[in-house]
């Protein structure tokens, strides 16, 4: 095992997740956190793994065969959409895709092999993607792949996913939402206000999920008051469910400027969230938790926040 208990992925092949230049997803997201994170040295603090691709075989645990391979076409040619008009096509978006949920699979396989406690991986996180189609810039959901690798291959009874990005993650809660082994927490912009409009305080699971499942929709303009006073509600719940490893989905684009949000925290959240969640998973999962950096098209807030959260997480 590595002196360093928190590992971070980096590579081109990480970056080029993303719908180009013009695009508020585009590569340069991972680019300017890979910057700020080695102006403040955090190299000294965590070990750097490279990117790892996987198969076709690794989105089915999640995806179905016929989108898979719609992917597949529309990757040869870069040609429209994937969904409704959110989800542009680009030429070797496959191949990306592949990068995202082989990284994320890469970590769980460090993390449950003992290799390492934390991880964290900028670009994951893509919370949105349905079994069957993408959505909001989700090609995939690398999270839902994470989520149905510890279900299958490691035969985890309880696992938990934590997410603060400014949008709800419904891609996971409705895939998961009578499926009473993944708890799932969500502090999110009200739907009211902001894509993809779901996760009102009331949807709380179906069936054998029913209470497994948390929403926190926050008012438009939340600040860090109003997160910290919120924030004891979502460790309460963690410590009623008991998880054995817990997923963290810590988006930037909750922070203070975000050019499509509306929500007003500073990086002070995320660092305490990272920080409370690695207490909690010390507790519960023999310190395994692993980070995924989410949405966030502020390029100055993406390099504090996402490095405040390594801070943390290696501390």
């Amino acid at each position: 095992m590595s002196s360093n208990s928190c590992c971070v992925y980096f590579g081109d092949k990480l970056a080029a997740y993303g719908f180009g230049d013009e695009h508020p997803f585009g590569p340069q997201r991972h680019h300017v956190f890979r910057t700020a994170f080695y102006q403040q040295q955090l190299e000294q603090k965590v070990d750097i793994l490279p990117p790892v691709t996987t198969d076709q075989q690794t989105l089915t645990l999640f995806h179905t065969p016929e989108y898979i391979q719609k992917v597949i076409e529309q990757s040869k040619f870069g040609v429209g959409y994937l969904d409704n008009g959110d989800t542009p096509a680009f030429i070797g978006m496959y191949q990306a895709a592949c990068t995202v949920a082989g990284t994320v699979v890469d970590a769980i396989d460090q993390l449950m092999s003992t290799n390492y406690k934390k991880a964290f991986i900028p670009i994951a996180g893509l919370h949105h993607a349905r079994r069957h189609i993408a959505a909001g810039f989700c090609i995939v959901n690398d999270c839902g792949i994470a989520i149905e690798t510890l279900f299958t291959k490691y035969q985890l009874k309880r696992v938990a996913y934590v997410d603060i990005d400014a949008h709800h993650g419904d891609g996971v809660f409705y895939s998961f939402e009578d499926d009473p082994r993944l708890i799932f927490v969500d502090m999110h912009e009200d739907g009211k206000y902001l894509y993809p409009g779901t996760g009102a305080i009331t949807e709380t699971g179906k069936g054998p999920g029913a209470g497994t499942k948390l929403n926190i929709p926050m008012p438009p303009k939340a600040d860090d008051e109003q997160f910290f006073k919120v924030w004891p509600l979502v460790e309460q719940f963690l410590e009623k469910h008991q998880p054995e490893f817990i997923l963290f989905q810590c988006g930037a684009d909750s922070i203070k400027d975000d050019p499509i949000t509306h929500l007003e925290y500073s990086e002070k959240a995320h660092a305490h969230a990272a920080s409370r969640l690695s207490q909690l998973a010390d507790k519960y999962c023999d310190g395994k938790i692993l980070t995924m950096g989410g949405g966030g098209y502020n390029h100055d807030n993406i390099a504090k926040t996402w490095t405040a959260v390594v801070d943390a997480l290696s501390d």
